[in-house]
């Protein structure tokens, strides 16, 4: 699973997301106890979005961040790209759906032309990329001059006294629910997600990489002990 490496670990994360579909908003719902809420409207307030724009929401899911975007600035055009098929099924089922331009796309290989947008989102896409730099490049290269790049993702705990308690929360409790609401086809997607979080770079290693590849003016912001981190830059 978290251990898998190149086209193996995108086909596995690609047939998982597929698979957990149908429950996918509910479980990040209960994991969160429904903070995910706040963040997602965070990582649009940080898009600065004014009436006009585009807007690429990258790993769209089901929408999330794609519906939040439009309910703050409704005047925007929104592209959801995913390379999730059956996750934007469901998300086009949902209030507003039909003002989604839902897209097949990989995040390694996006197929806009150049300077398409004003702003790009994406909800924990980044932690299940194989290539960050090569991400970074198309991200921006999509992206128009001074365009916003916002990235939400989870981060490792910290080395502190909350840490135990929350591994027992990634390692027991996540997967546990996981079982209960997604059932056995979705089971191992819930141990998967706490193990890559795990393993995911620090929000001060991310946004290091984010400076390497060209983005401007970077900042982050954790949330929920540390567990969460949204970033931040501009196109140049």
């Amino acid at each position: 699973m978290a251990h898998l490496t190149g086209s193996e670990r995108a086909a596995y994360v690609q047939d998982m997301f597929g698979r957990i579909a149908g429950r996918y908003n509910l479980m990040n719902r209960l994991m969160t106890g429904g903070q995910d809420l706040k963040w997602r409207r965070f990582v649009v307030a940080q898009a600065r979005l004014k009436a006009g724009d585009r807007l690429l929401d990258l790993a769209t899911g089901t929408g999330d961040i794609a519906f939040e975007a439009l309910k703050a600035v409704p005047g925007i055009q929104v592209v959801g790209g995913d390379f999730s098929l059956p996750m934007m099924r469901v998300g086009r089922t949902l209030p507003n759906g039909e003002r989604v331009g839902w897209t097949g796309a990989d995040a390694l290989n996006l197929p806009f032309p150049d300077a398409t947008f004003d702003a790009i989102t994406a909800g924990y896409l980044t932690r299940n990329v194989i290539d960050l730099p090569r991400m970074f490049a198309e991200q921006l290269r999509v992206l128009k001059a001074g365009g916003r790049l916002v990235l939400l993702d989870s981060s490792p705990p910290k080395d502190n006294l909350l840490k135990p308690f929350i591994e027992i929360h990634l390692r027991y409790v996540i997967p546990t629910l996981g079982r209960i609401v997604a059932g056995k086809n979705g089971a191992d997607a819930y141990q998967y997600l706490p193990s890559s979080t795990q393993a995911f770079k620090t929000p001060e290693d991310l946004a290091r990489l984010m400076r390497e590849a060209g983005v401007q003016k970077v900042q982050f912001r954790t949330f929920m002990f540390g567990t969460m981190a949204v970033h931040w830059g501009e196109k140049a």
